[in-house]
């Protein structure tokens, strides 16, 4: 488990990182969001050990975080950071040499991988020779040849197509389910609802938001109801509470005051004919807007 506890960082009077904790159990998907310039990078990097704070404490199963304990966390960062002159061979044995492997375990699981993101005919091509997209997996392999035990996702899907994401995505999960513990970094929020559990959304260095995402969405609902099916809507109208109902098409949308009045709505049409009942939900997107507006 990683608990990141209290930290804080300052740079001159500039204070990167406000008194920031949060935990990541073994085999969860944390989201850790915030616009350019928020302090994840800085976060990331405090975590790796690169940085020191000037408070707080970050520990990895326990245990402060040092360079023995960087051999077992990888870390895919926006910017690629690969040895464009090296064929993919070399690079990911000098990667592995550097998180602790020998080249002979370096050697033995690199064929997996490569195959595994369909490039093992590249193997002895230079980077420099590859498509971003193929140097996107050279920099991901990189990163988990070493099997970590947290791994750090700063836009891990900058320049793949859906193929090659969903071929990142199936990787992601398996490391999940080997207990790996992962930090994803994305402003494409639909990845971040699709992957993580819990999340923290940094302004200026500061937590504004953070707990369990279906929680956060719960709280943020959208007061719309949607329904299709045979339902008398002057009966739906009388409910205290519906603001307003409105028909289009073959579908109804029914505006109500708060969540509560949900399951007035269903009583009223539980012996209609219904072929869809949906409470619109705010999506991850639009609460990042709605808070880091208020804040700003």
């Amino acid at each position: 488990m990683l608990k990141v506890k209290n930290i804080v960082k300052y740079y001159g009077d500039n204070c990167a990182v406000n008194n920031l904790s949060f935990e990541v159990k073994d085999g969860e998907i944390f989201g850790l969001l915030g616009e350019n310039g928020a302090g994840k990078t800085t976060t990331f990097r405090i975590i790796l050990g690169l940085l020191d704070s000037d408070n707080g404490e970050v520990t990895l199963n326990g245990e402060k975080i040092d360079y023995s304990k960087t051999d077992k966390i990888g870390y895919v960062t926006e910017e690629r950071s690969l040895l464009t002159k090296m064929t993919v061979k070399e690079q990911l044995i000098y990667y592995g040499v550097l998180k602790g492997l020998t080249k002979e375990e370096v050697l033995n699981k690199m064929d997996d991988l490569l195959k595994e993101f369909d490039i093992l005919d590249y193997k002895n091509r230079k980077i420099k020779e590859l498509s971003k997209g193929n140097q996107q997996k050279i920099q991901f392999i990189s990163s988990v040849i070493n099997d970590p035990i947290l791994l750090i996702l700063d836009e891990p899907f900058t320049g793949l197509d859906p193929i090659n994401v969903a071929m990142f995505k199936n990787y992601i999960r398996k490391l999940q389910k080997s207990g790996c513990s992962i930090i994803f970094s994305s402003h494409q929020m639909e990845h971040i609802e699709e992957f993580c559990e819990k999340m923290v959304i940094l302004v200026k260095g500061k937590s504004i938001l953070e707990g369990y995402i279906k929680d956060i969405k719960k709280d943020y609902r959208k007061h719309n109801i949607f329904i299709k099916g045979d339902i008398n809507i002057d009966e739906i109208k009388k409910i205290k509470g519906v603001i307003e109902v409105i028909k289009k098409d073959d579908e109804v949308m029914v505006k109500i005051e708060d969540y509560d009045i949900v399951s007035k709505v269903f009583k009223k049409i539980s012996n209609c004919e219904i072929t869809k009942f949906v409470v619109e939900e705010a999506t991850l997107n639009e609460i990042f807007i709605s808070k880091v507006g208020e804040v700003k």
